[in-house]
Formats: structure tokens, C-alpha cells, sequence
């Protein structure tokens, strides 16, 4: 899946989320419209609820396997933003982009971390570990915290601590449920947090659809190897199982960019916090579609794990209130001083 949590440890949108070609999310100010609230709300869900049903996209493209369906995912995913980048006539700004060499490196290192989560995450639904990589969605912003602490010093806030203190505990559990740590959720959540911290240096100097543009440059090399090599081994599904399948491999780059251009509709819309919350959307979505419709096994240990980490998540989301409140009250009372 493709929305990016702070690196601060706040489970909500970065500045790796799409903008517009003007600027990012709009600065504090007058609140939002009801329209563009309402509008926000279901560019949000949209995006949420699109990225949380990519397990039942990637189901049926099987029997294509994980390193198949992302070759194919970057090389459409090029194409389609080069569509896009031609009717918005975005070339100057994609150019520009690949001049600045701290920008190109940033993202560069952001395409390889994203490479790993998306192969990591098509091989667990491909392979009957749904509900595993629901469970890297989950804890992925309490990973973000982590982060916070070791890459950028922060200090953290006492429900933050909790959360992380409860979070441990949690792989705990389910290292014990499963016998063994569970690498696929734990790969995904650090993957997805290091490509956040990666992705807010860059800011909001590169847009979403020129940012996937240039990640799926660095990596289309290796995506056109790999599919070379599976057709050469008789290995590739592309072409061998129907127009069907043919058709939906190449939608992954309108799946993959569809829901960044929906995010990002949302966050010039909607407050952080909000989006904050909207995105538990993706991985409930997730672990229900994998339990519903996959039909996974969860037994008793597994449940107390995800409970342990549905805690740490609730303490997380009530820092998270806690301190939007308390920001909200401290600007209101700034701009009743300055009145």
C-alpha cells in the first residue's frame, strides 16, 4: 500500500502525500469550507479504502507472482505518469526535479525503500499472509515513533512511550504466536517509515505524481530485467493467461496512482488529525478482507497480539487529539492576542 506516516511518530499525512502544483496543504487559517470538508472526506476514504483493497487486486492477478506483479506495477506506473505529466504539462517541473541532486538522491534512496515494501507486501497476500501484512499497517506508526527517537532525537510524550512500551509487548505476543518474529509486518512497517522520514526531507519541493515519476525511473531498470528474465524462463503470466490478465496487469499504474492523486484532494482539504484517523481505514480493510474473504486462520494467541497492538494504537491516537486540542486552543488564544 502507498500514504506515508510522520516520521515524528504522528499516524497521519507527511509532506510525501500529494500536493498541488502550487504548494502543499493549505497553512492554518479560516476553517474549510463544509463543501471542501465534505469533499475531502471522500477523497480520503477514497484513497484509504482503494490501498485497503489491493490484497483482492493482487489475489486475482495471481497465478502471477510477487516479483511479476511489482515489475509490472513500476514499468505501468512510469507509463501512466508520463501520461499524466504530459496533459498537465508538468515536464519542466519532472526536469527540474532530476537536476537537483539532493532531491534526485532522496528520492532514488525512497524508490528502493518502497521497492522492498511493495514486494514484500505482494509476496505476504500472494502467499496466504494477509492478515501478517495488515499487521505491518498497524504497527507502522508506532515504527514511526521509534524512528522519531533514534534518527532525529525527539522526545517523546508519555502516551508516545506507552504506545511504544505496549507496541513491544505486542510482537512479543505474536512472535510467540507464530514461532517465529513476523518479519513480513515488521519489513513493512520499518520499509514505509524509513521511505516517510525519506520522503518529508524532500517536502513539498516535489509533488506526488513527479515523485512517483522519478522512483519508478530509478527503478524501471530493474523492472525491465526482471520481466526479460521471467518471459525468457517461461515464467511471466503477462501474456499467457488471457486478455484479462493482461488488462489488469497493466492497470496497476492507474491502481498505484489513483489513490495519491485522491490523497492528495484530501490533505489540501482536511486537517492533519483527520487524515490521521482515515488512515486506519486501509489496514482494517485489509485485515477484514483477510479474514472475510481470504479466510485466514487467526487463533486465540494472534488476537491477543493485534488487541495488544489495537492498545498501543488507541494510546497513539489520543496523544495524537490530545495535542491537536491543545495546539488548536494555544493558536485561538494567539490570535485573540494579537486582535
Amino acid at each position: 500500500m502507498d500514504s506515508v506516516p510522520m516520521p515524528d511518530g504522528t499516524p497521519t499525512a507527511t509532506s510525501s502525500a500529494p500536493h498541488s502544483r502550487t504548494g502543499t496543504a493549505a497553512p492554518a487559517g479560516p476553517k474549510p469550507l463544509a463543501k471542501d470538508t465534505t469533499a475531502g472526506m471522500l477523497f480520503g476514504i477514497g484513497a484509504y479504502v482503494l490501498w485497503g483493497l489491493l490484497p483482492l487486486y493482487f489475489f486475482i492477478l495471481m497465478p502471477a507472482g510477487a516479483v511479476e506483479i511489482v515489475a509490472n506495477r513500476v514499468v505501468w506506473s512510469l507509463l501512466f505518469c508520463a501520461l499524466l505529466i504530459t496533459v498537465t504539462r508538468a515536464w519542466g517541473v519532472l526536469a527540474a526535479a532530476l537536476r537537483d541532486r539532493r532531491v534526485f538522491a532522496s528520492l532514488a534512496l525512497a524508490a528502493f525503500l518502497i521497492a522492498i515494501n511493495w514486494l514484500t507486501y505482494t509476496y505476504g497476500v500472494t502467499t496466504g499472509q494477509a492478515v501478517e501484512t495488515s499487521l505491518g499497517y498497524f504497527i507502522n506508526p508506532l515504527v514511526s515513533v521509534l524512528l522519531g527517537v533514534l534518527v532525529l532525537k525527539e522526545k517523546l510524550r508519555p502516551l508516545q512511550w506507552a504506545a511504544v512500551g505496549v507496541g513491544f509487548v505486542a510482537v512479543g505476543v505474536l512472535t510467540y504466536s507464530y514461532g517465529k518474529l513476523p518479519w513480513i509486518a515488521l519489513t513493512l512497517a520499518f520499509s514505509f517509515g524509513l521511505y516517510g522520514f525519506v520522503k518529508n526531507r524532500v517536502g513539498s519541493r516535489v509533488d506526488a505524481i513527479t515523485s512517483l515519476s522519478v522512483e519508478t525511473m530509478v527503478l524501471a531498470p530493474l523492472a525491465a530485467v526482471a520481466m526479460v528474465v521471467l518471459a525468457e524462463t517461461n515464467s511471466a503470466t503477462l501474456t499467457s493467461q488471457g486478455p484479462g490478465h493482461f488488462w489488469l496487469l497493466l492497470a496497476s499504474g492507474v491502481i498505484t496512482a489513483v489513490p495519491l492523486l485522491f490523497f492528495g484532494a484530501s490533505a489540501r482539504r482536511l486537517p492533519m488529525t483527520t487524515i490521521g484517523l482515515l488512515q486506519y481505514f486501509a489496514p482494517v480493510l485489509q485485515f477484514l478482507v483477510a479474514l472475510l474473504v481470504f479466510r485466514e486462520a487467526m487463533t486465540v494467541e494472534r488476537w491477543i497480539g493485534f488487541g495488544v497492538v489495537w492498545l498501543a494504537l488507541l494510546l497513539l491516537t489520543l496523544d495524537m487529539l490530545q495535542t491537536a486540542r491543545r495546539n488548536s486552543v494555544a493558536r485561538r488564544a494567539a490570535l485573540r492576542g494579537a486582535a
